[in-house]
C-alpha cells in the first residue's frame, strides 16, 4: 500500500519508518528542506534508539523516501497520515491546530482518487470533524474518509511500541476506511495486537485519557513519596506493595522529580481546556497538573536544603538533563525548574546528559555543560541524579567522591542504595525514603 506521512517529527518519522518496514511504500513529507536534506543523508532530526538503522534499511530497499513537495508525497497515496505538531497555543493552553487544518486544506486541493486521511497527531475531540469539513469544502467531489489513529509511542522505546503495541485504536465512520486501516496494520496480526475500532471522537479522546491517567499515576506516587518522607515510610516498598495488585499495576509508580516531555504536560492541559469548553470539569486532572508543576520546583528546594544554610557560591553537578532516558527531548524537563531554583539561589550549575546537551544549551545558557559525569562532579559540592540513564546507574562512587569539594549526593530517581552511597563517604538524599540516621 502507498502511504504518505505529513510531518517528519517524532511521530511522523517513527511511523513512516515502521510502516515501510512492514512492506508498505512510504513517502514522508516536510516543508523543512534542511531536515529533509539531512534525512536523505541518513542524519536523524531526533535521537531514538535504532531509528537511524531502520530508516537506512528501508531507504536502501526503496520503500521509504522523503520530499518537501506535498503534491509529490500524496500522489497515488491510498492513505495520508497527518503527523504535524500540535503544541500548546500561546496564551490559553489549547492545542494549536493551525498546522493540522492547514495541511488538511492543502491535501484537499490535491486529492485525485479514493483516499483515507488519518490524523496521527494528538488532537482534541472533534478535530476530525473539522478536518472532514475542510476537505469537503475544498474538494466537494472527492471520495475521502477521515480517520483518527492516535499514537501511543514512548520516547526511547518508540519502535518497539509501534511494532508490538498494546493496542491500535482506530476511529472510523465508514467501512471503506476501516478496511484500509485493517490492511495497513495487517502485518501486526501475527503479534495479535488488538485492533480497536471506535467512533472518531472516542479515538481522539482515548489518547488524552490515556496520557492523563498515566500522569495521574506518576503524580500520585510522588505525593505518596512526600508523605513517606514525613512519616518514615519507604515509597519504593509502598509502590511495590500497591503495584502487585493487578487492578493497579507496577508501571508509572516510580517516585521522582515529576513528569515532563512532549506529551503529558501539553496533553493534560489541552484536555482540561476541552473539558472547560464543554462545561464538564476534570478536577482530578486539574490537580495533577498543579501538583506536577509544584513538584519540579520542590525538587530544586530539596537540593538547596541538602546544600545547607548558605548555598550561594556552591557548585552542583546535575547528571541527566533530558526529561527521561533514551531521548534528547528537553521539553518541560524537570531539570529546567531545578536549574532555575539553584541559579536563583546563587548556585553554580554544571550539567551532563548522554544525548541532550545541544538541546539543553539554549534552554540553560548559564549551565556549564560537561563532557561526562566525573568532569561535572570535579570540585562540586553536590551531585544530583535527575534522569535515570543506564550510563549513570553504575558510577564509581569512590572516584566521584574523591574529586568533590563536599560529598553530597541527591538521588531524585532512587537509583543507588543509600548504604553504598554512604559507604563512599556521601551524605545521601533520596526521594520518599526515610532519612538516614
Amino acid at each position: 500500500m502507498r502511504i504518505a506521512i505529513i510531518g517528519t517529527g517524532y511521530v511522523g518519522l517513527v511511523s513512516g519508518a515502521c510502516f515501510s518496514d512492514f512492506g508498505h511504500d512510504v513517502v514522508c513529507v516536510d516543508r523543512d528542506a534542511a531536515k529533509i536534506g539531512a534525512l536523505e543523508q541518513g542524519v536523524m532530526p531526533i535521537f531514538e534508539p535504532g531509528l537511524d538503522q531502520l530508516v537506512a534499511r528501508n531507504v536502501a530497499a526503496g520503500r521509504l523516501g522523503f520530499t518537501t513537495e506535498l503534491a509529490e508525497g500524496v500522489e497515488g497515496a491510498e492513505a495520508i497520515f497527518i503527523a504535524v505538531g500540535t503544541p500548546s497555543r500561546r496564551g490559553d493552553g489549547h492545542a494549536d491546530l493551525s498546522y493540522v487544518y492547514g495541511v488538511a486544506r492543502e491535501i484537499g486541493e490535491l486529492l485525485d482518487g479514493p483516499t483515507v486521511v488519518v490524523t496521527k497527531s494528538t488532537v482534541p475531540v472533534g478535530t476530525g470533524d473539522e478536518v472532514e469539513r475542510i476537505l469537503r469544502e475544498v474538494a466537494p467531489e472527492a471520495s475521502v474518509s477521515v480517520v483518527s489513529n492516535p499514537e501511543f509511542l514512548r520516547e526511547g522505546a518508540a519502535i518497539a511500541d509501534f511494532k508490538h503495541p498494546d493496542r491500535i485504536v482506530v476511529g472510523a465512520e465508514d467501512e471503506r476506511a476501516i478496511e484500509v486501516m485493517r490492511e495497513i496494520y495487517r502485518p501486526l496480526y501475527l503479534n495479535k495486537a488488538p485492533l480497536l475500532f471506535t467512533s472518531r471522537r472516542s479515538a481522539e479522546l482515548t489518547k488524552y485519557a490515556a496520557n492523563a491517567f498515566l500522569a495521574t499515576k506518576i503524580t500520585f506516587i510522588n505525593e505518596m513519596a512526600d508523605l513517606c518522607e514525613v512519616v518514615g515510610g519507604d515509597v519504593q516498598d509502598v509502590a511495590r506493595g500497591i503495584g502487585l495488585d493487578g487492578r493497579i499495576g507496577s508501571k508509572f509508580l516510580h517516585a521522582g522529580p515529576g513528569y515532563g516531555g512532549s506529551c503529558f504536560p501539553k496533553d493534560t492541559v489541552a484536555l482540561l481546556k476541552t473539558a472547560e469548553d464543554a462545561q464538564s470539569p476534570l478536577r482530578i486532572v486539574e490537580a495533577v497538573v498543579k501538583v506536577n508543576d509544584a513538584r519540579k520546583r520542590a525538587m530544586g528546594r530539596k537540593v538547596l536544603k541538602a546544600l545547607g544554610d548558605e548555598p550561594r557560591g556552591k557548585i552542583v553537578a546535575l547528571l541527566g538533563l533530558a526529561f527521561k532516558p533514551n531521548t534528547d527531548d528537553m521539553r518541560d524537563a524537570p531539570s529546567i525548574a531545578i536549574v532555575q531554583a539553584l541559579e536563583d539561589a546563587g548556585v553554580t550549575v554544571r550539567g551532563y546528559d548522554p544525548e541532550s546537551m545541544e538541546q539543553a544549551r539554549p534552554i540553560m545558557p548559564d549551565v556549564q555543560l560537561c563532557r561526562g559525569p566525573y568532569e561535572a562532579a570535579a570540585g562540586a559540592d553536590a551531585v544530583v541524579l535527575v534522569t535515570e540513564w543506564d550510563a549513570l546507574r553504575a558510577l564509581d562512587l569512590d572516584r566521584l567522591a574523591a574529586s568533590m569539594r563536599q560529598k553530597i549526593l541527591v538521588d531524585l530517581r532512587n537509583i543507588y542504595p543509600p548504604e553504598e552511597v554512604e559507604e563512599a563517604g556521601f551524605a545521601w538524599h533520596g526521594v520518599g525514603r526515610p532519612p538516614r540516621a
